[in-house]
């Protein structure tokens, strides 16, 4: 997997060292890459793997003048730029100001017209795409979008449940308890009269 992410500029890289990173830290991201591309259903393996490989060598090329971030961070960065500019590519949608609605809607939109069950081998791919294909996900784009309606709220009264209907049920509950504290206050002051005498 080496020689296949090293970039022209990196022949003399030390052993176990990429793009100025260790290895590990590349295989972390290569982990973060391939759940992601695995969230959004990609099962082909050699397509996942193909995919992957291309968002890390993105990644690998800012590397070396960010040096202050992660690897993991750079191909998270990578991975959602590529994603969100093949959108705005297939939607015909202008990635720019909107790119987290448009990353987010997408991402839904992909789900909503089965692009894992049908067209899992045009994720990503340049276009020309299939009419079909692209017909589907702008359905389904419309379809991931919020519905705005103006809606109207009026208070209505407020209904507590079975506590009303006790509570209104009979005050005889309350002149009771009121009763047995009078007396039992009664009681007590009897006592007091009695043994102070």
């Amino acid at each position: 997997m080496e020689p296949s992410l090293n970039s022209p500029g990196e022949k003399n890289s030390p052993p176990g060292r990429m793009a100025g990173r260790s290895l590990e830290e590349w295989n972390a991201a290569y982990g973060k890459v391939e759940s992601y591309f695995h969230a959004l259903r990609v099962r082909n393996k050699v397509l996942l793997g193909q995919l992957v490989i291309y968002v890390l060598k993105r990644a690998m090329r800012r590397a070396p003048q960010e040096s202050a971030r992660s690897a993991t961070e750079l191909a998270a960065e990578e991975m959602d730029r590529v994603v969100t500019d093949w959108f705005a590519a297939v939607l015909q949608e202008s990635p720019t100001g909107s790119d987290q609605m448009l990353s987010t809607q997408g991402r839904l939109a992909l789900l909503i017209a089965d692009m894992p069950g049908k067209w899992q081998d045009q994720f990503l791919r340049p276009g020309p795409w299939p009419e079909e294909f692209v017909s589907a996900m702008k359905n389904a784009y419309l379809q991931a979008g919020p519905d705005f309606q103006l809606s109207k709220m009026t208070p209505r009264p407020l209904h507590l449940g079975p506590i009303t209907v006790l509570t209104n049920f009979t005050r005889l509950p309350y002149a009771k308890m009121a009763g047995i504290w009078a007396l039992f206050g009664i009681i007590l002051v009897l006592i007091f009269v009695f043994t102070h005498k």
